[in-house]
């Protein structure tokens, strides 16, 4: 008995090492200037998660909340997601159809903006044999529940650093126009400095001349 219940939990550590599988996982980040399309292969019934955020504008004096469009549409054309006018999101969807799905992005901005996209389609894949074993269906159950959280941990923690580059750019953009804007009105007071020594010398010089007179 000792040994069936050995060859139960090697056969359970077998499944979790080589049952879990996570499926099309891709992140990029890429520069758009009018319009950026990437097209994904998704398999019937799959989950489908992507996100975005716009890291930065190629504009170094810009700065908008403008954001860009993403239209999703599905293997057959149809429409599933039209996002207008968006800084950052994230959403998802479930497949009802095999086949290549297809993610637009559009920028209305006359400047470049640089564009953090990740996308995940995955699934919980285990051989139907074992799925029938009544011994094993709590385990399929509870590697099911922790491949979920895996992923949603890793799918939130790419959006979260994406978000967080996009602010540190922001930040770093602001404090470079705060110090230039510094830079400028220490160089307007120094001017007009001068400018009042320069008539206080000549005013003066003629209140000397006229006294003389």
């Amino acid at each position: 008995q000792m040994r069936n219940r050995l060859c139960e939990v090697w056969i359970a550590v077998t499944i979790l090492m080589f049952g879990l599988r996570m499926e099309g996982a891709s992140g990029i980040r890429f520069v758009i200037e009018k319009e950026e399309c990437f097209s994904h292969k998704v398999e019937m019934g799959e989950t489908v998660h992507y996100s975005f955020v716009v890291i930065k504008s190629e504009g170094a004096w810009h700065y908008s909340e403008e954001g860009v469009d993403l239209v999703v549409k599905g293997p057959s054309g149809e429409q599933i997601h039209d996002l207008r006018d968006k800084i950052s999101e994230k959403s998802e969807f479930t497949s009802h159809h095999e086949g290549v799905y297809r993610f637009c992005f559009t920028n209305k901005s006359p400047y470049h903006e640089t564009i953090d996209f990740d996308l995940h389609a995955a699934h919980f894949v285990y051989h139907d044999e074992h799925a029938q074993d009544e011994h094993f269906k709590p385990l399929f159950e509870h590697i099911g529940k922790l491949e979920e959280a895996l992923y949603n941990i890793q799918f939130e923690q790419h959006w979260l650093e994406a978000q967080t580059d996009r602010q540190a750019i922001v930040n770093e953009g602001m404090s470079k126009r705060a110090l230039y804007k510094a830079l400028f009105e220490s160089s307007a007071l120094i001017c007009v400095s001068f400018l009042q020594v320069f008539l206080l010398k000549h005013l003066f010089e003629r209140k000397l001349g006229q006294s003389r007179v």
